[in-house]
């Protein structure tokens, strides 16, 4: 969607905290400034599993489906690394889940909430929340690029990575109406986050912040 400041002039997108320099953490960070909330910066985790505890559990995993209208384009690199590939496909899944939610109309929605917890859940049930409120929900195209992924000891990793919303928008349920808003540099954002292993071998993002016109992101 447009995650863009506007959502019917101020659906404050309210998905995670502006990235203080922690997008996709925990607190919704002070610069989540109504109009900066993203969508899907939420947090969420779970103790960290041991290594051998693969994604056993992968057919447990919830089943996304979106409306065709709502369409990725996730440029992210196989790094070699089986663990760096899991953290990404998992925050891919959490994403894809959190626009579920919203296309549904369900801030309390299992498919996000098996990929985050805690403040991460919170924030997106929140952002999930002003969608439904408005009878909205995302539509377009929404790419992600410019991903560092680093494990780190104690069993979590730090995931860096921009979204480009220049082609998301908001659109209304009961008008049909798409919401095609300017794109100004605040169409990209930087998403900063760390997640942890759970005891099924999902990695679960724990925190999560954003921060939109991130010099880093532009194209």
């Amino acid at each position: 969607m447009n995650r863009r400041p506007t959502l019917l002039a101020a659906l404050a997108l309210t998905a995670a905290a502006a990235l203080t320099l922690s997008a996709c953490g925990s607190d919704e960070d002070s610069a989540a400034k109504d109009n900066d909330k993203i969508a899907g910066a939420d947090t969420g985790g779970e103790k960290s599993a041991s290594p051998s505890e693969s994604a056993a559990a992968s057919s447990d995993r919830p089943k996304i489906e979106l409306p065709a209208d709502v369409t990725y384009e996730f440029a992210w690199k196989k790094t070699g690394d089986p663990a760096k590939d899991a953290v990404l496909n998992d925050v891919e899944q959490r994403i894809k889940a959190v626009d579920m939610a919203i296309a549904e109309q369900d801030p309390l929605h299992d498919a996000y909430l098996f990929y985050s917890e805690g403040a991460a859940a919170a924030g997106s049930q929140k952002y999930i929340q002003e969608f439904v409120d408005h009878k909205a929900r995302t539509t377009g195209l929404t790419r992600y690029y410019n991903e560092e992924v680093t494990l780190k000891g104690d069993g979590t990793a730090a995931l860096l990575y921009c979204e480009d919303q220049s082609k998301a928008f908001n659109k209304f349920l009961e008008t049909g109406k798409t919401d095609v808003t300017p794109v100004t540099k605040d169409a990209y954002v930087i998403y900063a986050s760390t997640l942890r292993k759970n005891k099924s071998g999902v990695w679960v993002t724990e925190r999560l912040t954003s921060q939109r016109g991130s010099a880093k992101c532009q194209p």
